[in-house]
């Protein structure tokens, strides 16, 4: 039971760690941010397709990475909540593996514009806070079908290959 906990733990943090070095990376290119967000972390979303391990783990690298790259409080706050609400709905949707990618892209594609609008205070010069959702919706969805939708199912499909040496029941 000890080494089941010391081994769920370690994957947890291992995600931890790559989804903030993902996160860096894609921010160094000024692709983690504002409108059209291409996270290359957020492909790890899929991961607990294969582990219940990555929910935590994508939550506490999703927290970590937003208060590395001085996100604002509201950002911090329900940007990682979206990253946990869609851990938890591809664990949930786990026996289905083409709607692994769902769950992140409708919970960043609702939750990131309000945080935008709201937390950031990013509205657009004529237009009223329902065309700014909108519009957000639009972009923050494209960016989170071309990280969760297109990477996150091309590292699906190659870590299946490898599924039972990288990720054993625990």
């Amino acid at each position: 039971m000890r080494n089941k906990n010391v081994s769920f733990l370690t994957r947890a943090a291992m995600i931890a760690a790559i989804y903030v070095i993902l996160t860096f990376l894609a921010n160094a290119f000024g692709l983690a941010n504002y409108a059209v967000q291409v996270r290359f972390s957020e492909a790890l979303t899929i991961l607990p397709y294969f582990t219940p391990a990555a929910i935590p783990g994508l939550f506490i690298g999703c927290l970590l990475s937003n208060i590395l790259t001085g996100c604002a409080l509201p950002d911090i706050i329900f940007g990682s909540l979206a990253t946990l609400l869609g851990a938890l709905g591809t664990y949930t949707l786990r026996k289905r593996k083409w709607l692994a990618p769902v769950s992140p892209i409708i919970a960043n594609t609702i939750i990131v514009p309000l945080v935008l609008i709201y937390g950031y205070g990013l509205m657009i010069e004529g237009l009223s806070v329902l065309q700014c959702f909108g519009y957000y919706c639009l972009t923050v969805g494209a960016g989170e079908v071309i990280s969760c939708g297109i990477l996150g199912m091309l590292l699906l499909f190659t870590l299946q290959k490898y599924r039972t040496r990288l990720f054993p029941d625990i």
